[in-house]
């Protein structure tokens, strides 16, 4: 028993949860997340955007994207492939970076659509990081794009 509490803390804290509320209904949301025209608009931080993005949305279908800094010109490469595709409901997708040296730790990416208040809640869900600070640095890419998908968002409605 009380290695199971262990785990699961030890788990949690590798764990990462983003609640964000969206003034776009279900579908406009998940169609932001699944058409790589409209991801590759918000797709990265602010300051590493989304120069290339490739999404076979299916089960089994794979997906590959280039973030780049305007300012050093640094690419970092990620890459992982769909597990669940329920429109407007789900979706979930492996989630792994491409460097020179192989592929990194890879984590599951699940994220839940619920109709609240007029608009979207969007449940996202991270894991398991190798380490938190790995956690930690992806909150704070996530939260920058969820800022854009935002902007996103705000445009598309007029």
């Amino acid at each position: 028993m009380l290695d199971q509490i262990l785990m699961e803390s030890q788990v949690g804290d590798r764990e990462l949860v983003i609640a964000r509320q969206f003034v776009a209904q279900r579908a406009i949301l998940f169609q932001a997340w699944t058409d790589p025209v409209q991801a590759m608009r918000w797709w990265g931080p602010r300051h590493c955007p989304a120069v290339l993005l490739e999404m076979d949305v299916r089960p089994g279908g794979r997906w590959r994207g280039c973030l780049k800094s305007p300012e050093s010109g640094l690419e970092r490469w990620q890459s992982g492939v769909f597990r669940e595709v329920s429109p407007s409901e789900r979706l979930a997708f492996t989630f792994g970076w491409d460097g020179p040296e192989g592929r990194g730790p890879e984590t599951l990416v699940t994220i839940d659509f619920l109709e609240r208040d007029g608009g979207t809640l969007m449940n996202f869900r991270q894991g398991v990081f190798n380490t938190t600070p790995n956690r930690d640095g992806h909150h704070a890419g996530w939260s920058s794009s969820f800022d854009r998908l935002d902007d996103l968002l705000a445009a598309l409605a007029g």
